[in-house]
């Protein structure tokens, strides 16, 4: 019973981040939310986090950020995905103007803005220098909370780097690179993205693998590593359902786990 009531304050005290990728919500979840507020109100009404990927196709003026963290509660969180002028187009390399320009519109979130993810092109292997360059330009200005997302086998050759500037690797399912379903780099910061298997984007993950991944955030944030878990198979709607079924699952204090 001790040990219950422990684990059970461990996971009220630790940092665990819950959401799904972008706040819409069909129709057919209506029920399980508020029915007042904004699209975004609704959703942070029993999520604490969003993952923005919007950004990464387009900019959103500063005022739309702010707008957006006045819309939510003090503890809600929003991970923000780096431009892929930046990581596409410019590939890491000579983007000091578009990182800045960037860091301006997304930093309007304030203390809402609890992480950025950099989610990198299968073709843009690992290059020391650009690498190097590019991820202190980044921490010279944002100190917050940084993930990687690789797609390419070299960046496991950045792990040194990415443990000198506290840059997170996610754990991402599928994986793209070897151990690219565990966390990796510095460990001040985990984060799981899950972007749907074996239909990328589409598939449920259901009851049983969403308990799998909940004993490996408990693990996490039992060490009071902050913990994301997201949730990016959204093309059929399923994210909801599993983000709401591990979110009850942490309700219960993963008893059943």
């Amino acid at each position: 019973m001790a040990d219950d009531a422990g684990r059970a304050a461990a996971v009220w005290a630790a940092p665990l981040y819950i959401g799904c990728a972008g706040w819409s919500l069909p129709r057919e979840h209506w029920p399980a939310f508020v029915t007042e507020g904004t699209h975004l109100q609704r959703y942070a009404s029993r999520f604490n986090a969003v993952e923005i990927n919007s950004s990464f196709y387009r900019a959103h003026l500063p005022a739309t950020y702010a707008r957006w963290a006045q819309s939510v509660p003090s503890t809600f969180r929003f991970s923000v995905k780096v431009p892929k002028l930046i990581t596409h187009e410019l590939r890491l390399a000579h983007c000091e103007t578009a990182l800045e320009e960037f860091l301006a519109q997304c930093q309007r979130l304030g203390d809402s803005l609890g992480c950025l993810l950099v989610q990198l092109p299968p073709s843009l292997a690992y290059e020391p220098v650009t690498a190097a360059v590019f991820f202190r330009a980044l921490r010279q200005r944002y100190l917050g909370a940084v993930v990687l997302e690789p797609r390419h086998a070299s960046w496991l050759e950045a792990e040194g780097l990415l443990q000198d500037l506290h840059i997170g690797r996610v754990a991402a399912d599928p994986a793209a690179i070897e151990g690219g379903h565990l966390p990796a780099g510095w460990q001040g910061v985990r984060y799981w993205r899950l972007h749907g298997s074996p239909r990328i984007y589409h598939s449920a993950y259901g009851p049983e693998r969403v308990q799998a991944y909940a004993r490996q955030l408990v693990q996490s944030f039992e060490q009071g590593i902050p913990t994301w878990c997201i949730f990016d198979n959204t093309a059929s709607g399923r994210a909801l359902d599993d983000a709401l079924y591990l979110l009850e699952q942490q309700l219960a204090g993963f008893s059943t786990l």
